[in-house]
């Protein structure tokens, strides 16, 4: 990540630009190329103004259609919207357990535990590596990303997690060191926790574990680690990922580097 007088003058949560990182070979991956964020729902007047100053294409919406739908982003002049739902295929269930977890803490405080959110997690980002919507969601992104699509901006809701994984896999492409990658994943874990305080406060005055809440709201290493191995164990590589997992043409992670690398 960079530090420079762009990021500091943005106040949207966990927003920062993804260049700035060395590769292995040397180049560093380039400024102003791609930015994440949380959802743009909730933008000022003034952070709207400075996201046009960045002169955006593309907003990449990680989210449901039904997040999208109730908490639609507020957009930068100029910029494009792309809509693609990661965890369309992941159903119901999945989304009304965590919702419930929310709404009802008692019931999740006698039945369960934080070590079964991190479970739960856990699996989550073995979905973002294996279900057809994700792998859907994922090609078109980088196919965008490639042709022309940055600068851009990408989100989900807290820009943790469908995010996450957006981000590490494109920084592994580029040859980014895993843990400077990782580094990069944590450093949402502060930004998310302070959005979602208010969530956390209420959860646990209506008698929730906060221990709980704050596992699936924080940014853990394991998380994204299930990501990264999943895609190892099932692919074998990031090269192998994107053009068999993702069904990319290998013009695809060539544009990439090009758009990408300095």
């Amino acid at each position: 990540m960079i530090d420079d007088d762009t990021d500091m003058t943005i106040g949207i949560p966990n927003f920062r630009d993804v260049g700035g990182h060395e590769t292995a070979g040397g180049a560093p991956v380039r400024a102003g190329r791609l930015f994440r964020s949380v959802a743009l729902d909730r933008v000022s007047d003034e952070d709207l103004v400075a996201l046009e100053r960045l002169g955006l294409r593309t907003i990449f919406d990680l989210r449901t259609r039904e997040e999208q739908a109730r908490y639609p982003d507020r957009l930068p002049h100029g910029a494009t919207l792309v809509s693609l739902d990661v965890l369309a295929d992941q159903g119901e269930a999945d989304y009304g357990a965590v919702a419930a977890h929310l709404r009802e803490p008692e019931r999740h405080t006698r039945g369960g535990s934080a070590s079964d959110m991190e479970r739960f997690n856990v699996a989550a980002y073995r979905d973002l590596v294996r279900l057809g919507s994700a792998r859907a969601a994922y090609h078109a992104f980088f196919e965008r990303l490639a042709d022309g699509g940055a600068p851009a901006l990408v989100h989900c809701t807290g820009g943790k997690d469908r995010t996450g994984w957006a981000v590490a896999a494109l920084l592994l492409l580029l040859g980014v060191d895993e843990d400077a990658i990782m580094a990069d994943y944590l450093a949402s874990h502060e930004a998310v926790r302070a959005r979602f305080a208010p969530m956390i406060d209420d959860f646990v005055a209506r008698g929730g574990e906060r221990s709980v809440i704050e596992a699936m709201l924080s940014a853990k290493p394991a998380y994204l680690r299930a990501a990264i191995d999943t895609m190892a164990q099932d692919y074998g590589s990031i090269e192998s990922y994107f053009s068999t997992g993702l069904g990319l043409d290998d013009a695809v992670p060539a544009r990439l580097r090009t758009a990408f690398l300095e």
